[in-house]
């Protein structure tokens, strides 16, 4: 089949049960190539997964034969910086190259005022006392060692995903709009903020408040244009828009996203919410954009913003975003028309191409059996250096990390085998953060709950 034809649906349980991992049925619709366009990876995706995967005697994780993992972090151990426990609930995260081969790790924590393990407030780090959330930075060495775990910022609140910046750094979101005086807390929050791993003190614990305040889930940055792409995962109807940040000084580096923007959100003529579009390959050009009223949300929530006659789009659940090749990739992990969506849907995969202004549905996820087999609700997710994606899901049942080709054939590359219930009624924690090594050989991923931070290494096809 060529890469410019439209693949047909691809049932994960028939493909994993090959693999050794039942229990999964999802189909995957639309064409896969575009993930990939642009990308050296999109050239070697010819396997079909790494085989069955093995159950860890350590209960930990289970993945395929030859592949191992480290523990490299886990919630409630001493952080080695002396500044306290490492933070529980492990979210977003990204691996950014550091000097003499080393690696730097940035993750954020999900913590609401009620978070079982806080990120320590540390002087100099701390943008609200009352806020509990925030990340940790890991430095590893050529050899894959943690030399080091400190507090990255800390007094933030429910940091979930965010984004890595072309000059090597972390963009950390907060889902939440709690203002001041709300849970206890001393300030607003729904704020980007920057981090540096490699310095935490260089960026501070500094607002972006011309990026909006609204519940963020993830950005991606174009590297030519300095734009910056933001999803809201609002968790009511209206529900959460799709943003652009559009720079004062759109090519500079660490700070310069406190010099400010313009904050705008895409609407899509003729379409007021992304959910009613389910065929794949759907196309829309002459996307608009336009000028958030109030990007501080004073008085009034950003969705809930008079946007004009038109309108605005909105879709439920925008979570993980990426840049890859010379467009935007989003998703949208699930709508539920009971919930106020215009239809059903168990994920979707949008691109937005800049150059053309086109909006396009690349993927559409759906159920061939039972959904509440785990499977639906595609969260983190990335590009895999060998080539395909990796997809952290967040549904129902056993939690996995998919891989996906660009044929759509789909494996299970790990499973979180750490069962928070009863053999009887078993329960497992999702997966988030997933990302990669800067030389490709090494999978880093998150374990939500417990807290844990696994590093994957293995024969990985390159």
């Amino acid at each position: 089949m060529s890469e410019n034809t439209t693949v047909g649906r691809t049932t994960r349980r028939q493909l994993l049960a090959r693999t050794g991992a039942l229990g999964v049925s999802i189909a995957f619709a639309g064409n896969l190539t575009e993930l990939f366009a642009g990308t050296a990876a999109a050239q070697n995706l010819g396997h079909t997964g790494y085989g069955p995967l093995v159950p860890d005697p350590d209960g930990l994780l289970d993945l395929p034969e030859g592949f191992s993992y480290r523990v490299l972090s886990r919630e409630g151990d001493r952080l080695r910086s002396g500044e306290g426990p490492v933070p529980s609930n492990h979210d977003g995260m990204t691996a950014l190259p550091g000097r003499g081969g080393r690696v730097h790790l940035v993750r954020n924590h999900e913590n609401r005022a009620d978070g079982r393990v806080p990120v320590p407030t540390v002087p100099g780090l701390t943008y609200d006392p009352a806020g509990k959330g925030g990340c940790t930075a890991l430095t590893l060495d050529r050899h894959g060692h943690v030399l080091s775990e400190r507090v990255a910022i800390a007094g933030t609140a429910v940091n979930c995903a965010g984004g890595p910046t072309p000059w090597g750094t972390w963009l950390t979101c907060e889902e939440t709009e709690d203002r001041a005086g709300t849970n206890g807390y001393t300030k607003d929050h729904g704020f980007i903020f920057e981090v540096d791993p490699a310095n935490p003190y260089a960026s501070g614990a500094v607002p972006l408040t011309a990026m909006g305040r609204f519940q963020h889930e993830a950005i991606a940055v174009d590297p030519r244009r300095g734009v910056v792409y933001e999803t809201e995962d609002a968790f009511e109807k209206p529900f959460g828009l799709f943003y652009r940040f559009l720079p004062h000084q759109p090519h500079g580096g660490l700070g310069t996203l406190r010099a400010g923007g313009r904050l705008q959100a895409m609407r899509v003529p003729g379409v007021p919410d992304l959910s009613s579009i389910q065929e794949p390959g759907a196309s829309f050009g002459n996307i608009e954009w336009v000028d958030v009223p109030d990007p501080l949300a004073a008085r009034t929530p950003i969705r809930h913003q008079d946007f004009g006659p038109k309108g605005i789009t909105h879709a439920q659940k925008l979570e993980g975003c990426y840049w890859g090749g010379r467009s935007v990739y989003f998703v949208s992990s699930f709508a539920h028309s009971a919930e106020g969506s215009a239809a059903d849907h168990y994920g979707q995969i949008w691109r937005y191409d800049p150059a053309a202004r086109r909006l396009t549905l690349v993927i559409v996820f759906g159920p061939d059996t039972d959904v509440q087999l785990p499977g639906e609700s595609p969260d983190n997710i990335c590009l895999a250096p060998s080539g395909g994606l990796m997809v952290c899901e967040d549904g129902n049942g056993a939690q996995h990390v998919f891989g996906v080709t660009r044929h759509g054939e789909v494996y299970a590359m790990a499973r979180n085998a750490q069962n928070l219930g009863t053999p009887e009624a078993p329960e497992w924690g999702e997966f988030a953060g997933v990302t990669f090594s800067p030389d490709g050989r090494t999978m880093y991923v998150n374990c939500y709950t417990p807290g844990t931070t696994f590093a994957v290494t293995g024969p990985w096809c390159t």
